[in-house]
């Protein structure tokens, strides 16, 4: 070999001993024959490739080459992923979970982006989400501030929860597609409450104005083609500003106490215009049976009339001496006095002093209290 000692040393190589000289035998193992192992594997290589020779060598390593670079191209879906597989930078066909293939890099790429995963979008605050500040919320006052339709200004905390409805328009139809839903969203609520006064969106407008929201969102991220679908859109808070809170406060204080004054008097008013009505009604009741009672009387009284004038019209004198005696009975029917003519002196009827009736009247006169008469004295 061109590297053995040429001078007769026995040392071998550039591997050899250190020791040189004639007779110097160096200590060193022999190092390994890099040319018999060279054509050991050259002799497997040719008795695997029929062709044989280095031509078929540089084939089959190229064939090996280009097996392992195609395997590559294996990818698998996960159960809440769908694949995007692109070639050349265009798109090719879309997977659905399982094992797939698809031209290998530089040519070929895939993405599985999480299609069934809801994402959350806050704004007008940021939620920690770990640690020991789990819970806590701090307040964005850029994206929370909003004017009402009346020009009041009002602090709004909402969410957003959103899936991926089309992961080849969510990949490529926008640039940032989490910063665009949140853009959105503020720009939607900020128009939703711009059209509501501030009282309508504090207090009984919450559900309506989220329903709005939603709707609208959804509609410029259609327009925008970004294949996304909004899920849920829920309010977080409605306040005035942090600075006239207390203010507002006291505001809404003042507003109740002239509510229950209201009510107050709402409720005496109902009462005495109630009574009120009640004791027209009866009057009025009243009238109305009068009224029905005189005209039934009249009525009668009418009748009445009639038919003894047609008694009166058949027999003058019998109704007229009829007439007569019933109208001295009704009149002398209430007198304690009796009356006799002198016809009726040989009727047998003796006149008496009712001496009973005198007894009340002696009670009350002044002998009844002591007072001696004339008479008596003697």
């Amino acid at each position: 070999m061109p590297w053995q000692n040429q001078n007769g040393g026995g040392s071998g190589g550039p591997w050899g001993g250190r020791g040189g000289g004639a007779g110097g035998g160096g200590g060193g193992t022999p190092p390994p024959d890099l040319e018999e192992m060279l054509r050991r594997g050259q002799d497997k290589l040719k008795r695997i490739m029929p062709g044989g020779g280095g031509k078929g060598m540089i084939i089959g390593g190229i064939v090996v080459l280009v097996l392992l670079w195609a395997a590559t191209g294996f990818y698998r879906v996960q159960a809440d992923e769908q694949g995007v597989a692109l070639i050349f930078g265009k798109f090719w066909t879309k997977s659905n979970p399982g094992l797939h293939w698809n031209a290998p890099a530089p040519i070929g790429e895939v993405f599985t982006p999480k299609v069934t995963r809801v994402n959350r979008e806050e704004i007008g605050f940021r939620s920690a989400g770990s640690g020991r500040r789990a819970g806590a919320v701090r307040s964005v006052s850029t994206e929370g501030l909003m004017l009402t339709g009346d020009e009041n200004i009002i602090d709004i905390q909402f969410v957003v929860f959103w899936q991926i409805k089309d992961a080849f328009k969510y990949l490529f139809n926008v640039r940032n597609p989490k910063q665009t839903v949140k853009v959105v969203a503020e720009s939607a609520m900020r128009e939703i409450v711009g059209k509501s006064e501030f009282e309508f969106a504090r207090t009984t407008g919450r559900g309506a104005i989220t329903a709005d929201t939603g709707k609208l969102i959804q509609q410029l991220l259609d327009e925008y083609d970004a294949g996304i679908q909004v899920r849920q859109v829920e309010m977080q808070g409605v306040d005035p500003p942090a600075a006239v809170i207390d203010a507002f406060r006291d505001v809404q204080a003042a507003r109740a106490d002239k509510e229950r004054a209201v009510n107050g008097a709402t409720a005496y008013r109902n009462e005495v215009t109630q009574r009120a009505e009640g004791e027209a009604s009866q009057v009025i009741a009243a009238a109305e049976a009068y009224e029905q009672e005189t005209i039934a009387r009249a009525s009668g009284e009418t009748q009445r009339f009639i038919s003894i004038y047609n008694e009166y019209l058949q027999d003058k004198d019998v109704t007229r001496r009829r007439l007569y005696l019933e109208t001295m009975e009704t009149v002398l029917n209430g007198m304690d006095k009796v009356l006799l003519d002198d016809t009726g002196r040989g009727s047998g009827v003796v006149p008496y002093l009712p001496l009973d009736k005198l007894r009340p009247n002696r009670a009350g006169s002044p002998t009844a209290a002591g007072t001696e008469t004339p008479g008596e004295k003697q």
